[in-house]
């Protein structure tokens, strides 16, 4: 049995696409659509009810395109909306939260920094999470205000960042931090510059591999994986310029189709 209707993924923007990536590497038979709400960017500085009002858009948008599984591929969008999703549509979810377990768990020296939006930093699931793996743990939490507009406009390389990178991590490396959590699915594509800014003993992790094999057992148990009959599909959409977007995923060299639509 095979079921070749899309993945669904949406975000505030552009940085899902490190989820997408995870995910297409794991799965690389699926079709997949991609909406990129970078005209409401960045919700992680919006009120909870408007982060659901905004999830629920995208979902019916996707819905509306034939998506047989949605993947909430931001981090704020999850810890605020996802229950509310699961309850009003009967197709699967998969949410996206910081991987405080992984990081609690393995700690040495039982600091970790959690680097993350606002909107995530003040969910009831992040407290819940940090409740449940974190007691024993000191958690250094950061709210990376600024980072999503400049990685929206295409500045995930530039002096500007970095400079906002070293202020912002300053108190986590003054606490001697040994793993740095990425709450944003934006952050994965400050890896570079954050690499050569924190020690090498501190470790960087994200939620991206995780969400992959959910979306995967997800699929698996309810026959919903599509078997390989020729070339996949996928399709990326905006509600601002393309360009961003285009450039991220490489869409020219890999073929991809990136267009901007209303919603």
């Amino acid at each position: 049995m095979t079921n070749p209707n899309p993945i669904g993924f949406f975000d505030s923007g552009v940085g899902g696409t490190s989820i997408w990536k995870e995910v297409i590497s794991l799965l690389p038979c699926e079709n997949t659509i991609y909406l990129a709400d970078s005209a409401n960017a960045p919700y992680g500085e919006k009120p909870s009810e408007e982060i659901i009002d905004l999830s629920i858009k995208n979902t019916e948008k996707l819905l509306e395109m034939g998506c047989k599984l949605i993947v909430v591929a931001c981090n704020t969008a999850t810890t605020n909306a996802i229950s509310h999703l699961r309850a009003s549509y009967p197709v699967s979810f998969i949410g996206i939260e910081p991987a405080i377990k992984p990081a609690a768990l393995s700690s040495q020296t039982k600091v970790i920094g959690i680097l993350a939006t606002r909107g995530t930093l003040s969910s009831e699931l992040f407290y819940k999470t940090s409740e449940l793996y974190a007691r024993d743990i000191k958690i250094i939490e950061v709210e990376g205000k600024g980072l999503v507009r400049l990685i929206e406009a295409g500045k995930h390389q530039s002096a500007e960042i970095r400079e906002l990178l070293l202020n912002l991590l300053e108190p986590m490396l003054k606490a001697r931090i040994d793993y740095l959590v990425l709450g944003c699915s934006h952050y994965p594509y400050l890896l570079p510059i954050l690499k050569s800014i924190l020690p090498a003993r501190v470790k960087i992790i994200d939620s991206g591999e995780a969400v992959a094999r959910q979306t995967k057992k997800i699929l698996e148990e309810n026959n919903l994986l599509n078997i390989p009959s020729g070339k996949t599909h996928h399709r990326f959409y905006t509600n601002v310029d393309p360009s961003v977007l285009s450039t991220i995923i490489e869409a020219d060299s890999l073929g991809y189709e990136v267009s901007y639509l209303r919603f």
